[in-house]
């Protein structure tokens, strides 16, 4: 049996998504093949620099533009255009995709992201493939590029996720609601006594976690400068080798300041509060984790759709002013039961084994006879 696991490397959940099920598929398939596809790197040069790099520069620099791209798309009165422009232009450009994929012919397709299960099943549709496509939505809300015919399974983060894709014209019996997969270190019990030597952490000392995803985004040196003395804060500051300089420069004494690092579930692991963006994957580790939310600069559409359906379940709150995030922390250091009571709610909607349960429905539904 072969096994293709396709992601497009636009932001970095739907990368690390992908990555989650590989190595899970990989150590309980040990005698199938498994592949790791990037749809970009099988794309034409101007096509991978174009659509990673735009989306990129709009993030960090013009997310206004991004969110007109991003409402123009989603518009019912114009979705159906952008969506076969998107479709078209896709086709054209990522041939080299098309092509191994047609080659290949894989038992499953796996797409953590819509371009490749697009094309994948335009592929199918086309009668070129007979994969079954397994389509895993990274995102708590649902933008119309998500669904296409000939996709035979859709994975949603949860039962409002799941409601969105019905809505979108999805038929119920094609969704499972198994939840975003994510990395196992998220689901380890960590000793926090060692963590807390570790980084030199005070015990009984209120920790705060600030990490903005890879472009290390938002008014996060302004959040410092306002909880410093109420808290301690673990900062990590990612690709921005800026904001890193400065706040190391600053030597707040009860700031600590990371870079671009690979042990967040550890610093994840002694914190009370995180102060983050709603990124689909960020959310369900969070979620997983128990780590009650602050969400900052969420980018115009899926995000803040994220933070819109976290608030209607009463986890999570959103603000951009850097003095009221200091109140939202000082409420929750100072009645720790309200932090229990988001704890209770997380606890109700989290997917902590979604890669198992992603392997248990293509093991059920996806096997060729004599595969």
């Amino acid at each position: 049996m072969k096994i293709v696991i396709a992601y497009a490397s636009v932001g970095g959940g739907h990368q690390k998504a992908a990555q989650a099920l590989y190595d899970y598929l990989k150590h309980h398939l040990r005698y199938e093949q498994v592949l790791l596809i990037d749809v970009l790197e099988k794309s034409s040069f101007i096509f991978r620099k174009t659509y990673a790099n735009s989306y990129a520069f709009m993030v960090a620099y013009a997310p206004w533009l991004w969110a007109i791209l991003f409402w123009t798309t989603y518009a019912p009165f114009l979705s159906s255009f952008s969506q076969w422009f998107h479709a078209f232009s896709a086709r054209l450009l990522a041939r080299r995709f098309l092509k191994f994929l047609t080659q290949e012919n894989p038992d499953i397709i796996i797409s953590t992201h819509f371009l490749p299960s697009g094309l994948s099943a335009y592929l199918k549709n086309k009668g070129k493939i007979t994969s079954y496509i397994v389509n895993v939505v990274t995102d708590f809300g649902v933008h119309p590029f998500w669904v296409s015919p000939g996709i035979d399974i859709y994975v949603a983060a949860g039962e409002m996720t799941k409601k969105q894709l019905i809505v979108e014209g999805v038929m119920p019996q094609n969704i499972q609601d198994t939840g975003i997969p994510i990395d196992e270190k998220f689901l380890r019990s960590y000793d926090k006594a060692a963590l807390f030597k570790k980084y030199n952490l005070k015990s009984d000392e209120f920790k705060v976690l600030i990490i903005t995803g890879s472009f290390g985004l938002g008014p996060i040196e302004a959040i410092v400068e306002e909880l410093n003395r109420h808290a301690q804060l673990l900062v990590v500051c990612a690709h921005n080798n800026r904001l890193y300089s400065r706040l190391k420069r600053k030597t707040y004494p009860q700031v600590q300041v990371f870079g671009f690092i690979d042990y967040v579930s550890e610093l994840m692991a002694v914190s009370d509060i995180i102060i983050t963006k709603p990124g689909g994957l960020t959310i369900s580790e969070l979620l997983a984790m128990e780590l009650v939310p602050i969400f900052i600069s969420p980018i115009p559409g899926q995000e803040r759709e994220n933070v819109r359906l976290l608030e209607i379940l009463g986890i999570g709150i959103s603000s951009n002013c850097p003095k009221k995030i200091r109140d939202i922390v000082l409420d929750y250091k100072n009645k720790q039961r309200d932090l229990e009571i988001v704890r209770g709610k997380m606890r109700q909607i989290k997917k902590p084994q979604a890669t198992e349960g992603i392997y248990d429905v293509i093991r059920k539904n996806s096997f060729r006879p004599g595969s």
